[in-house]
């Protein structure tokens, strides 16, 4: 009970807030923080981490996320969606294009977000769109970027354009007839018509040279109607996105790659 202008309110110290999109995982989500705690598979550790966690016959994906600054844990309590909110709801819109989201959850303490998780099944890639990138010899190289442009239309053409489309973030299983393609890092995304000038932008973080963002280019022109303008376009966004990307390296004292 606390005590406020005169008037007395009760709370709770310790809040959740959650949504799960399959009954079998409950136990597991509202649990999350224990399981994460005494797991060890952690397969990336940067701003956030993320963990591979094995619950009813299932590898699933856990993905801690940083507890923000005191600014925007206000924020992300009352005005805006936390990233692992935005991460699970923008995975039931395209869901087609992601591993399987299974919920996420919030942990609030004095009505501030403390922690946030977002938990999705594990999608068992064989490699991303690095690879191909970057290993001259990367075998059937160019058919994976010629798929890889049509997926990345798939994605335009259904009015998505996701603002962290990085080489890590782009997950390739290869089958017998086909390459599979998923995305994740999906909070930060727009849904909306894409001009010609936002699908030629949508390449600009492969961080690839000129030559292979051709050859995706022009396997994207065959199946949608670019002008001429296109591929220089492409080439354009990404030429710009590293030179900025250089720039605040050398800023800070970092190596960069021209």
């Amino acid at each position: 009970m606390i005590t406020l202008f005169g008037l007395k309110f009760r709370y709770n110290k310790v809040m959740t807030k959650y949504k799960i999109n399959n009954s079998d995982f409950y136990n597991f989500i509202v649990g999350i923080r224990s399981y994460f705690d005494k797991n060890a598979t952690t397969i990336h550790k940067a701003r956030n981490e993320l963990k591979v966690i094995h619950y009813n016959d299932v590898d699933t994906i856990v993905k801690s996320f940083k507890i923000p600054h005191l600014l925007n844990r206000l924020i992300y309590s009352f005005f805006r969606d936390t990233k692992a909110k935005k991460s699970y709801k923008n995975s039931l819109k395209i869901i087609q294009f992601v591993p399987k989201p299974i919920g996420y959850i919030e942990f609030y303490d004095f009505w501030l977000l403390k922690k946030s998780y977002f938990i999705s099944e594990k999608f068992d890639f064989d490699f991303t769109i690095r690879e191909p990138l970057l290993d001259n010899t990367f075998k059937d190289r160019e058919n994976i970027l010629r798929a890889f442009a049509r997926f990345t239309l798939r994605l335009h053409n259904s009015g998505i354009f996701h603002k962290d489309y990085s080489p890590g973030n782009i997950l390739i299983k290869k089958t017998k007839k086909e390459y599979i393609f998923k995305v994740v890092d999906i909070n930060r995304m727009e849904f909306k018509q894409l001009s010609q000038r936002n699908r030629a932008k949508g390449f600009a973080k492969l961080w690839a040279n000129d030559d292979l963002l051709k050859i995706i280019a022009d396997e994207y022109a065959l199946h949608y109607n670019v002008d001429k303008k296109f591929k220089n376009q492409v080439l354009y966004f990404s030429n710009k996105n590293r030179k900025i990307k250089n720039i605040k390296k050398r800023l800070k004292g970092q190596p960069v790659n021209d």
